[in-house]
């Protein structure tokens, strides 16, 4: 049986479209696994990129694809809505076919080993891969960013997993994990009032006294005029998407603010979006029916959690 791996690799540009396709051109047409996205945001200013198939052909494009990153990034001129400690800021293993987090673990270890020999930049291990308690919560990590992990990094108990204790002097650091699939998703308010997001992000936030399993932060996305409540969802199966849907929708009112999308970042399993839909299908009374398509998943998921620029190819199941 053939082993699948999601990987999903964040770099720090999203908005010279030109470098962006300079640097993912060498993840595409390769045996063994698939490029099934690559979604630039010019505010975040960061690229997120979809990978699934066989783990060792990723785990050699990586390494090749990391040095296309030095050439093209240079961190001490990036800046953009979304925290960041390297020109790939991290590189998650998901078990998705005939894989175990155990293996994934493994994976995350043998290419963050191939990166810091190759190029000498250092790297730590987060979430199932990480090596102390500390290390699991990825911000507990990136606490500080590029330009704080010069000196973050010299203190002992921040040395990397791999390398030494010397930020790559224009790439910066990477966090390479193994995790569960996470949910990344963000929500759209009609303000441009910051302040509004930051308060909503700080009730709905695990680290604030919000719900467990839920990281979030506010954004203004400049270029679309309004701000949006940005986090992961770390696991769907204990906080599902339409909690948190609900949830800000109903902090906004206090605010007389309103909803108006809200955006899948990257992949999301059909688990994930069939328990949102089974909640509002219950609502209105609607049957439920399990075996429901990966058109109809898309067709309830636009409807009811007003996804923005989602299609079925969103859905992890599309790809394989």
């Amino acid at each position: 049986m053939n082993k699948i791996v999601q990987c999903v690799p964040n770099f720090s540009e999203g908005r010279d479209l030109e470098k962006v396709e300079r640097i993912v051109s060498g993840l595409k047409n390769q045996e063994g696994f698939n490029l099934v996205s690559y979604e630039p945001d010019g505010d975040y200013n960061r690229t997120v990129v979809t990978l699934l198939g066989n783990p060792e052909k990723i785990i050699d494009a990586l390494v090749d694809f990391t040095k296309v990153v030095i050439d093209e990034i240079d961190m001490n001129v990036q800046s953009g809505e979304h925290p960041r400690m390297g020109a790939i800021d991290v590189i998650p293993f998901i078990p998705i076919e005939n894989v175990t987090m155990d293996e994934c673990v493994v994976y995350a270890n043998t290419v963050a080993k191939k990166i810091n020999e190759a190029y000498n930049i250092p790297i730590f291990m987060y979430a199932e891969a990480a090596n102390q308690k500390i290390r699991v919560k990825l911000p507990n990590i990136r606490k500080g960013e590029f330009e704080g992990m010069k000196t973050k990094i010299k203190e002992d108990k921040w040395a990397p997993d791999y390398g030494t204790q010397e930020i790559h002097p224009t790439f910066g650091v990477i966090g390479v994990g193994a995790r569960i699939p996470l949910v990344a998703y963000n929500i759209d308010l009609n303000t441009t009032d910051i302040d509004v997001a930051k308060n909503i992000a700080k009730a709905i936030r695990n680290s604030s006294g919000g719900f467990t399993y839920i990281q979030a932060g506010p954004a203004m996305l400049n270029e679309r005029g309004h701000v949006q409540v940005t986090m992961n969802i770390l696991d769907y199966k204990k906080n599902p998407i339409y909690r948190i849907f609900e949830t800000v929708k109903m902090e906004a009112k206090r605010y007389h603010v309103e909803v108006t999308n809200s955006e899948l970042v990257g992949l999301a399993p059909k688990d994930a979006l069939k328990r949102s839909i089974k909640y509002y299908l219950q609502v209105n009374n609607i049957e439920y029916n399990k075996d429901m398509t990966l058109d109809e998943i898309t067709k309830y998921s636009i409807e009811y959690l007003k996804f923005r620029d989602f299609d079925r190819l969103k859905i992890i199941e599309s790809n394989i």
